[in-house]
């Protein structure tokens, strides 16, 4: 199973097509943009690598909020 995560662009780099994306928990990692237009700010969806999609920030919050919560359920397990 794949999943897309949400995180927040916190650098460009226009040259590349990459950005840093926030996914918070101290984690940040590289990603390519080429298939989005994105602003520092924004928020994204992330899978393999790629930005697929560009979130509002209230759409983001409630998604990243049920991957908390489910990772707390596992490890209750």
């Amino acid at each position: 199973m794949c999943l897309a995560i949400p995180g927040k662009i916190v650098e460009i780099d226009t040259k590349k097509q990459s950005a840093t994306v926030d996914y918070g928990g101290g984690t940040k990692r590289k990603a390519n943009v080429s298939l989005v237009a994105v602003k520092i700010g924004d928020y994204v969806l992330v899978h393999a690598g790629f930005a697929i999609q560009v979130l509002d920030e209230k759409e983001a919050q409630e998604t990243l909020a049920l991957f908390r919560e489910m990772l707390s359920l596992q490890e209750d397990v």
